[in-house]
């Protein structure tokens, strides 16, 4: 005699009837369990990292940074005159760009401190910290002098080996050592 074959049980219905439907009894299938198990494990972490720890960037802090990327581009593509010049020695990514740049290449007659031959008899570039500048020290001419340089004293035109986007920086770090308010001396003498 063979067995009977094997019938699949019928799934029990919940006793309760809602607008005339019932509902099977059955268990949810494990793969939509995984997905609700993973949900509860990730968003433990992300709270945890954001609000526990506080290791991500706030909302706040986001906007903030968004828009000094925002204001980076905008002075990067603006004409270089004074007021933005001193705007970009206030922006930390064109101070540190500039920064790499004056390390590269001024740093060897400067000194790497920008005090060149106030600190150092062996330096041959002047002090560029102080507030006296021998020509001249509004941005402006910061810049002019470091595009067409001073053979006469030894230091060569950096414009055509640079570029004006590096000299920009270059102003810029070396402007985030001063003061818009500084008084500019020009060989001992006030200039407007």
């Amino acid at each position: 005699m063979k067995p009977a074959p094997h019938l699949p049980e019928e799934d029990s219905v919940r006793p309760h009837v809602f607008d005339g439907i019932q509902e099977y009894d059955k268990r949810l299938p494990n793969w939509w369990l995984y997905t609700l198990y993973a949900t509860i494990i990730f968003w433990v972490g992300y709270w945890g990292y954001y609000e526990w720890f506080g290791v991500g960037l706030s909302s706040e802090q986001e906007v903030v940074a968004s828009m000094a990327k925002i204001e980076t581009e905008r002075l990067a593509s603006v004409a270089l005159d004074d007021a933005s010049l001193w705007k970009m020695s206030q922006n930390p990514t064109f101070v540190e760009s500039g920064k790499t740049t004056y390390l590269a290449n001024c740093a060897a007659c400067h000194l790497p401190s920008l005090r060149g031959k106030s600190e150092s008899v062996a330096a041959i570039g002047p002090d560029l910290t102080d507030t006296t500048w021998t020509h001249g020290g509004k941005p402006t001419e910061v810049f002019d002098l470091i595009t067409k340089g001073v053979l006469a004293k030894g230091m060569p035109a950096w414009g055509p080996l640079l570029g004006p986007k590096k000299i920009g920086e270059l102003t810029a770090f070396i402007l985030s050592k001063h003061k818009e308010t500084d008084p500019i001396l020009r060989d001992g003498a006030p200039t407007q």
